[in-house]
């Protein structure tokens, strides 16, 4: 609404302006001043409805901070009630008795689940002796059959002057030894 009232007084001043110019080109200086007298009537109003409209806006940013200020007291109010029903809620004796249930929850799952995959049946019967030895005969066999597998060879590439040698193969003595001392175990 002031910005419409300050429309219209702007025109009202452009039109006494206006007519000032045309009162002097007619040589009537009364009429003209008085006329620069109204003009300047209608620019304090349009000053005025301009510092009104200021004082609105810095009401509206006070407001608007106001509003956000008192938002931010009431969430720390809030804040602050929860915390206490927490407190309040929760004391040292309930937190302990509340970690003692859970070690107490813990203990029983491990009961079950040794419970659980404890061997039965067939599967119980096994002497774990037995399978021992016969997981170790399993490791020899395969021992030995690494032993006799053939070495490969690679050639080596040499240079013009120099004669190809073939590589020595010196694990294959220690791989040796260590066989025939496994026979030996196993012999006995």
């Amino acid at each position: 609404m002031l910005e419409k009232k300050e429309k219209v007084l702007e025109k009202k001043a452009a039109g006494e302006l206006e007519k000032a110019k045309d009162f002097s080109k007619a040589k009537n200086k009364r009429a003209a001043i008085a006329s620069l007298k109204r003009k300047k009537m209608y620019e304090q109003q349009i000053e005025q409805l301009g510092n009104f409209q200021l004082r609105i806006h810095d009401q509206m940013i006070m407001l608007e901070a106001a509003k956000a200020t008192t938002e931010t007291v009431d969430a720390l109010r809030t804040g602050a009630k929860a915390m206490k029903a927490m407190q309040q809620a929760t004391n040292i004796d309930d937190v302990d008795k509340t970690m003692d249930e859970i070690n107490e929850q813990t203990e029983n799952m491990k009961q079950i689940q040794d419970a659980l995959s404890a061997p039965i049946g067939a599967s119980a019967d096994f002497d774990e002796d037995e399978l021992e030895a016969e997981l170790e005969e399993l490791e020899g066999a395969e021992l030995e059959e690494q032993l006799l597998e053939p070495i490969p060879y690679h050639p080596v590439h040499v240079p013009d002057n120099r004669q190809q040698v073939r590589p020595v193969p010196q694990k294959a003595s220690a791989e040796e030894d260590e066989l025939a001392a496994l026979q030996a175990e196993m012999a006995l």
